[in-house]
């Protein structure tokens, strides 16, 4: 069981039980949709509508703006209202499509295919590219790119990520247990891709059910296995499931390919499944909308696009006044001003909260306990780090590995004296990083 863990970590409230038990909920939009162009890591996507256009459900409205970009596509029927700079949950003004809703949700004609096998590699990864597959688990890194690997007959393990280690998040956890038909079929498309590869599933054992079912439905796959990782926070990062699932380890120098290893979020594992053998784009996504302000937390099917109001209305509003709002989960997510920003392909929850602890902390000086030591996932010196960024301390900070920091937030949450190490190092790893794209 060593193996099927991690170094450092913590636990933090869990908060899940709000809506893991309620089933997905499909959900229409009532007002316009927004799409930023802006979606994705890498180049913005680039629009190929224009105001005044009618577009169908499914139509290409943007194409990829580089090789490091993805399209979007209408979620809805209706016509292009405008083109402009809109709020996005970082708080961004980022250029977008506009589009009104005429609540007929007709749709283009999708090309479906009866098996994956029909197809060779370059068609199946070209089915992915133009449905505009990006990573859903929170990065969205254009997946097809991720599955071009220089050397493809080196990759060892798909890993479908199913930890869900973020406290509140239950959208992966309802999309395992009400569709596993969709998750196997993508890791098997996936599979495919990579003669030598073989597929995991790794899923935290706070799902117990999840494993059991998915354990009867590849008991007859060679190449698929389960994996039961311990919860603890982050088991979803990328370098932590690796690690915990294979043995293997990277860094931020390195790409899960260098180590024979792929890793993809379940939803867009899913997503996979739909662009392959549907011929679907990338229109939908599941969000959880919870906290304790929240009067029916559970998770919605919701079409990309569709703004945060409506989704709170959906969930029955809120029963009390909300002290704060995070769009994502409270470790890693972006606490937002307002509900009025669209959803995205990395939109995974809302969360309400009816108390805002870190704003209430204190920062007192450092008592050097170690905790942060310990916490760290990343086997840094966070103490040390946040000392260095704070002081502008470039050369040491750079000396210390502040570069390998993936800003979990695992240092501040067990800093006694609720200092913000987890803000400063990331303040720092920002600057150098634009430096470094500047060069």
């Amino acid at each position: 069981m060593a193996r099927l863990t991690f170094f450092g970590g913590i636990h933090p409230f869990d908060g899940k039980e709000m809506s893991k038990d309620k089933p997905i909920k499909a959900v229409l939009p009532k007002g316009d949709l927004v799409y930023p162009l802006s979606q994705h890591i890498g180049v913005p996507a680039v629009p190929i509508v224009k105001k005044g256009d009618y577009v169908l459900t499914g139509q290409k409205i943007a194409e990829a703006g580089g090789f490091v970009s993805a399209p979007i596509h209408a979620t809805v029927s209706g016509t292009v209202k405008v083109i402009e700079p809109r709020r996005v949950v970082t708080g961004d003004q980022v250029m977008s499509i506009v589009v009104e809703n005429d609540g007929k949700y007709d749709e283009v004609t999708y090309s479906s295919v009866e098996s994956y096998e029909q197809l060779s590699r370059e068609e199946t990864i070209e089915r992915i590219k133009e449905a505009g597959v990006v990573g859903m688990g929170g990065a969205g890194f254009p997946t097809f790119i991720k599955l071009s690997p220089k050397q493809p007959e080196k990759i060892d393990y798909i890993i479908a990520n199913c930890a869900e280690c973020e406290p509140y998040l239950t959208s992966d956890y309802r999309r395992m247990l009400e569709e596993p038909e969709k998750l196997i079929g993508g890791l098997k498309i996936i599979l495919g891709l990579f003669p030598n590869a073989r597929g995991i599933l790794a899923v935290e054992d706070n799902k117990p059910d999840c494993i059991e079912l998915l354990q009867k439905m590849t008991k007859n796959e060679t190449k698929i296995s389960v994996k039961a990782l311990k919860t603890k926070y982050p088991q979803g990062a990328e370098r932590q499931i690796i690690y915990a699932a294979t043995g293997r380890s990277i860094h931020s120098g390195m790409l899960p390919a260098d180590a024979g290893c792929i890793v993809d979020n379940a939803d867009t594992i899913v997503a996979v499944y739909l662009a392959v053998m549907q011929g679907r784009p990338l229109m939908n996504r599941i969000v959880t909308v919870t906290g304790e302000a929240i009067a029916d937390p559970r998770n919605f099917l919701i079409r990309i696009g569709t703004n945060y109001h409506e989704l709170v209305e959906e969930a029955g509003g809120f029963k009390e006044e909300p002290v704060k709002i995070v769009s994502g989960g409270p470790m890693m997510g972006f606490a937002l001003f307002g509900l009025d920003v669209p959803t995205t392909k990395t939109a995974s929850a809302l969360l309400c909260m009816t108390r805002d602890d870190v704003s209430a902390m204190e920062p007192t000086a450092c008592i050097h306990c170690g905790k942060c030591v310990d916490a760290c996932p990343s086997r840094l010196l966070p103490c040390t780090l946040s000392e260095f960024a704070e002081h502008d301390r470039v050369e040491d900070f750079l000396t210390y590995y502040g570069m390998e920091c993936m800003e979990c937030g695992c240092c501040s949450f067990v800093c006694p004296a609720k200092r913000p190490l987890a803000q400063s190092i990331k303040s720092m790893r920002k600057i150098q990083l634009a430096k470094r794209n500047k060069k």
